[in-house]
């Protein structure tokens, strides 16, 4: 609000009658250059910045510099596809015990549950997601997790493709999602119910829509996510008589 007054008692000076023209002159526009330069750095896209000392963040809502001391987790997720097309993934921040980094946290760690602070949208930025997750494995150590590409080392999944009478995306994505994370940081209880939610789905028929995933693609990819799920024998149910 400030900048913008600046900028318009700028104008008025300018607009007045004045016999001390060039002092009159002089003075607006140095007000209008000073407004108008607060002015474009409040309204500059985001910028972040990751360094040895910390995070820079500049976006609407949080200004200011994250010391590495402040940030007890950070972590590079992927949110589920909306109607199968992906979603740009984000930076959730897990902040240190007593630090409040700004905005209310709307996120969660997808291992443990902490709340978490969404820093970035990935589809604000030019780099590749596998550039920032390199640079955040360098200067965060340990607090870092990418945690998409965890999901992925652990089950890689190729694109669904899309068309009529398919699969429904959204049950398909988060069946698949549940696998993966069982099998990338779950222990025995969660690979077998991660297994449990396949063998039920295929039993009963995972829901058809007007448009979803490929029939076939989806029946293989849960087969080889069960298969993968049942690998360690730990996980196996004992044999019925």
């Amino acid at each position: 609000m400030l900048p913008l007054v600046c900028v318009l008692a700028g104008v008025f000076l300018l607009a007045l009658p004045s016999q001390a023209a060039v002092l009159r002159t002089a003075v607006a526009v140095g007000v209008i250059a000073l407004g108008g330069a607060v002015l474009l750095s409040a309204l500059r896209p985001f910028r972040f910045a990751i360094g040895p000392d910390g995070l820079t963040v500049r976006r609407p809502g949080l200004r200011r510099t994250i010391p590495w001391t402040q940030v007890d987790a950070l972590v590079l997720d992927q949110p589920l596809p909306h109607e199968g097309r992906p979603v740009p993934p984000r930076l959730l921040l897990v902040p240190a015990a007593g630090v409040t980094v700004g905005p209310p946290p709307a996120g969660r760690h997808p291992v443990d549950g902490r709340p978490a602070v969404e820093l970035l949208d990935l589809g604000q930025v030019r780099d590749r997601p596998e550039e920032v997750a390199a640079v955040l494995a360098r200067f965060a150590g340990d607090r870092f997790l990418d945690a998409d590409g965890t999901r992925r080392a652990a089950f890689a999944v190729p694109d669904l493709a899309l068309g009529l009478r398919g699969y429904r995306t959204d049950v398909v994505d988060r069946l698949v999602r549940r696998g993966q994370e069982a099998l990338a940081w779950g222990g025995v209880p969660q690979r077998q119910a991660a297994r449990d939610a396949i063998e039920q789905a295929q039993a009963a028929g995972p829901v058809v829509a007007q448009r979803g995933y490929d029939r076939r693609q989806v029946d293989e990819i849960l087969a080889a996510l069960g298969d993968a799920l049942a690998d360690d024998r730990t996980t196996d149910r004992e044999p019925t008589l």
